[in-house]
């Protein structure tokens, strides 16, 4: 009679499926709700779908990597409830901060941003939120430049905004108004993003940052040109 009151091992591998993943949806939530909390103003964006992307853009420069919506300036909140009715609407989206509204991002090579962290900790700067975007970024939130009273001061970043014109930016981007960057828990091929130092710090002053992250690019740049100067050359 004890055995006939056992259930099926195959019931069992989805009782424990199902609760894993009302566990994670749930985590999920929250974070999202904790990065609004912070002040940061969020919409849904594209998430991987298959070897392409949801937006069903043929040949999506960057799957996952964008905004769903035009109007995504806009339609970015920290409202709690608009936030979870378009993630229950869709448990993949992906999600976006605007940039330029209540916090800038210092955005940098993986490695760079790595040995920047080690630098300002050694000078006890503190670095405030940080996230890793893989495969190779790191992003540093920081207090907006928001809008100078000169104009001639402030530039617009539209890196996301033109994906296509990322790669031509391999070192430092600092993303202000009109851009925006993914937040954890966002996923992308080959990884996602994930909050290395979280949300709910206090923002810094980006200049406070910038020569540490600035020389940390320069660095790594200096690296990847050797790597590409022949042997022979530096033999002589």
């Amino acid at each position: 009679m004890e055995k006939e009151r056992k259930l099926p091992r195959w019931m069992r591998r989805g009782a424990r499926a199902a609760a894993d993943s009302a566990a994670a949806a749930q985590a999920r939530e929250e974070l999202l709700l904790a990065t609004a909390g912070a002040g940061f103003p969020l919409a849904p964006a594209a998430h991987p779908q298959g070897y392409g992307c949801s937006c069903e853009r043929i040949g999506c420069p960057t799957p996952g990597r964008h905004p769903v919506s035009l109007a995504w300036q806009t339609q970015a909140t920290t409202d709690p409830e608009r936030l979870l009715a378009w993630l229950r609407a869709d448990q993949e989206a992906n999600f976006i901060t605007a940039t330029g509204v209540t916090h800038d991002v210092l955005d940098v090579p993986a490695e760079a941003g790595h040995a920047a962290l080690k630098r300002l900790a050694s000078e006890g700067i503190d670095t405030g939120p940080v996230a890793i975007a893989d495969p190779d970024r790191m992003l540093f939130f920081t207090t907006t430049r928001g809008t100078p009273d000169d104009e001639d001061e402030w530039w617009p970043c539209a890196l996301d905004c033109l994906p296509e014109t990322m790669d031509e930016h391999p070192g430092l981007r600092w993303h202000c108004r009109g851009s925006y960057v993914l937040v954890p828990q966002s996923r992308v091929a080959g990884g996602g993003v994930r909050w290395l130092r979280e949300p709910g710090l206090p923002l810094p002053e980006p200049l406070t940052l910038l020569e540490a992250l600035t020389d940390a690019c320069a660095a790594e740049l200096a690296k990847e040109a050797e790597k590409e100067i022949p042997a022979d050359w530096l033999t002589g």
